[in-house]
């Protein structure tokens, strides 16, 4: 970067972290495997957690297993929540929809009032009831403690509810002296017929100091890093159907075009910034989560550099002591189609106050079939919790007991807003920003 062609400003740097060691699949075997497992690792690391604050909770409250029930007696149960719900899509529903004649219009969202919740474990399962229930606040894979009484019928009546909350968070830096920014964007959908590729070119001159005068400059100088969350390409369906393969090779090559344009833009980031590009649900990664890492060959440009990282998704990392943890967008998009929130920051905070990432896993959100451990466990709260490929730019702190401080963010579809998210690692504090092409005369 030049100013005036004499003073050259020196980009800001930070230490940087990767801790997506626990998202990452190796020696892969589904033969045989069952999702009864990961739902048994998650039950045994939730409920030591939550058996560490019961007895802060009520202390002189036994606590039992399901079999273990006596009518009437107040007791407290841990076990994994099961949510019945009637407008859940089944496989024959899916089958359905291919066989009718009449499309089958699908709900954005499943509540019905008549929904419930179930509690399991190891020893067996109950109904939930109670005023102090709300079944669409909860869904299926939460592990919770319940407060209260066996009734007649042999349901349990809830009386009060204890969630594992916040996790501990290590130790944030007690002052960083410089501003010192991140910028998060996703959805980029390069090879959508929407995408912009003037805009996103102002997004990238900005980042890498080629865009506004001095100010804006030295502005651009204190980015650290760039995390791209999820949907960084779109493919035309009409490019995998029978035509496309008739056509031969000329359709065919239409598949590379995308690939070549995003990377000619993560280059021109790479070569002077940090960067982070994680897969989402339109890229081509694996399905289920955690994501595994977008293979290098696909951007030849950019990977030649060492600040170039293909993390998985969900990715965790930290930047000068301040940790980050975030997905692509889907763990919260599925808890929006099973339960009700007032926004996707209340469906976030709930995620860390369960300690779970995506607790929908593997119900109805694929993931691969662990066998020993649930990964998706928040074990220690991040500084910094953001999600991609939302429709607008939200953001609040939440608060801890012990004095956890979280910033959570979700980021919108560049291709359809024009928006990314700017942090500054010295406080907290996050903004958009936003990039317009449009002209009046």
């Amino acid at each position: 970067m030049e100013i005036d062609g004499e003073n050259t400003l020196q980009r800001k740097h930070s230490h940087y972290q990767n801790l997506d060691e626990v998202f990452i699949v190796q020696n892969e075997v589904y033969r045989g495997q069952q999702y009864s497992q990961i739902y048994f690792a998650r039950l045994h690391m939730m409920r030591t957690i939550l058996h560490s604050l019961i007895p802060h909770w009520k202390p002189h409250i036994p606590v039992v297993t399901i079999l273990g029930l006596e009518e009437g007696k107040e007791c407290v149960l841990v076990g994994t929540l099961y949510k019945h719900m009637k407008l859940k899509p089944g496989i024959l529903d899916e089958y359905a929809k291919v066989r009718t004649v009449v499309p089958i219009v699908q709900p954005h969202n499943f509540m019905h009032a008549d929904d419930y919740l179930v509690l399991e474990d190891e020893s067996g399962r109950v109904k939930l009831e109670g005023a102090a229930l709300v079944p669409s606040v909860y869904v299926t894979g939460v592990v919770a403690a319940f407060l209260g009484k066996e009734s007649t019928a042999g349901s349990f009546l809830v009386q009060e509810i204890l969630e594992a909350g916040l996790p501990p968070q290590i130790e944030k830096p007690l002052k960083l002296d410089d501003d010192k920014y991140v910028v998060f964007i996703s959805g980029l959908s390069v090879g959508n017929s929407t995408s912009n590729p003037l805009q996103l070119q102002l997004l990238v001159d900005h980042i890498t100091g080629h865009l506004g005068d001095e100010k804006e400059q030295r502005i651009a100088a204190e980015i650290v890093h760039v995390v791209i969350a999820g949907n960084s390409l779109e493919f035309s369906r009409g490019l995998f159907d029978g035509q496309c393969l008739q056509n031969g090779l000329k359709d065919l090559s239409k598949l590379s075009e995308p690939f070549k344009e995003l990377d000619i833009f993560l280059t021109q980031i790479a070569a002077g910034v940090s960067l982070d590009i994680l897969p989402g649900p339109s890229d081509p990664a694996n399905f289920s989560l955690p994501q595994q890492p977008l293979n290098r060959c696909l951007f030849p440009g950019s990977s030649v550099y060492n600040t170039f990282r293909s993390c998985t998704n969900p990715h965790s990392f930290e930047l000068d002591r301040i940790r980050f943890l975030g997905t692509s967008g889907q763990n919260i998009d599925d808890l929006e189609k099973y339960s009700e929130a007032k926004d996707k920051l209340e469906f976030m905070e709930r995620t860390l106050r369960w300690r779970h990432l995506a607790p929908t896993t593997p119900n109805t959100l694929g993931c691969y079939p662990f066998t020993d451990r649930d990964p998706f466990v928040i074990e220690s709260s991040p500084h910094v919790y953001f999600v991609g490929n939302q429709d607008k730019y939200e953001s609040r702190l939440v608060k801890g007991p012990e004095g956890q401080i979280a910033r959570l963010i979700t980021i919108p579809k560049f291709c359809e807003t024009g928006v990314a998210v700017g942090l500054n690692l010295r406080n907290l504090e996050c903004h958009a920003l936003s990039f317009g092409t449009q002209f009046s005369l």
